[in-house]
């Protein structure tokens, strides 16, 4: 007996449950709303069960406009169910509307990042513009009958851009990266297979030389703002730690609760305590501004 061909086989499965999730009848407005409650106010995982299973259909219908991406439908359907299970948690019945309408949203919400994180190992962007351009370039070109993959004339670029609210070097750029296909950066550039494209990127990093002539200044200027703390009184060491030398700087009317003075007082002390290690640096390493000091401090 010939068996069937394993890519058959393992799509079986899938087939069963779009077919088995299509048969399932959708709810009435009044069940709809008795089963959201139902899970809501009491946590009844039945009524969650039965409403989630009921919209399957609705998850399989949103996943299927995903088809052209390239990305396997049942990966699709998966991340829709996720969705329709975070529309289920936020769903709130009081407020009138459909379950079947909010959790649209979700599904179609939840595969969309799943495309964007997956159509392509180059990430497209990911603030709402980049997505509406995204997903609705090809649409639009196919509205004016651009097709042709590549760069639009300037008449459509503005169509788009105006159309999507955009801008138009935004629609350019989209169109080239959909109209790309990714490389590997080990694949051969040259027909007898030498060298790999990845030998053509630039180096952007310090060359080691510089690098720890860099680590060397760095260690140095701190020594030298070390010292030159260290000539502080303690109350002005802790103004300046806590003004200047914190990522996020407390302010002075809370240093002058802490120390029992007036804020005005702990910016006098402030002012006296910089003039100090102005002083003391000049001292120690010559004219501080050249050497970047000040601005540190």
């Amino acid at each position: 007996m010939t068996s069937q061909p394993a890519a058959r086989r393992s799509s079986d499965p899938d087939r069963q449950f779009m077919k088995a999730a299509m048969a399932i009848p959708l709810l009435e407005r009044e069940e709809e709303l008795a089963l959201a409650t139902a899970w809501r106010e009491k946590g009844d995982e039945q009524a969650l069960h039965k409403l989630t299973t009921a919209y399957m259909r609705l998850v399989i219908a949103v996943a299927a406009r995903f088809r052209q991406y390239g990305l396997p439908f049942p990966d699709l359907v998966q991340e829709g169910n996720i969705g329709l299970m975070q529309a289920a948690a936020r769903f709130e019945p009081e407020r009138g509307v459909r379950f079947s309408t909010y959790a649209t949203w979700w599904i179609r919400s939840s595969i969309q990042d799943y495309v964007l994180r997956n159509w392509s190992i180059v990430r497209t962007g990911t603030t709402a513009a980049q997505k509406s351009l995204f997903f609705n370039l090809r649409r639009l070109r196919a509205l004016i009958s651009d097709v042709g993959g590549g760069s639009l004339s300037p008449e459509n670029r503005t169509y788009v851009a105006e159309a999507l609210k955009v801008g138009e070097d935004d629609v350019d750029a989209m169109a080239a990266r959909l109209a790309a296909v990714d490389r590997s950066l080990n694949a051969p550039f040259t027909e007898d297979g030498e060298g790999e494209w990845q030998d053509l990127l630039a180096d952007d990093r310090p060359d080691p030389e510089a690098a720890v002539m860099a680590a060397r200044d760095s260690m140095t200027r701190q020594n030298w703002i070390s010292e030159a703390m260290g000539r502080l009184s303690t109350r002005e060491r802790h103004i300046i730690t806590q003004r200047r030398l914190t990522e996020e700087s407390v302010t002075l009317e809370k240093l002058g609760e802490e120390l029992g003075i007036s804020k005005e007082r702990v910016r006098q002390i402030e002012h006296q305590a910089l003039m100090k290690l102005r002083k003391s640096l000049t001292e120690i390493a010559g004219d501080p501004e050249e050497s970047g000091l000040i601005p540190a401090i």
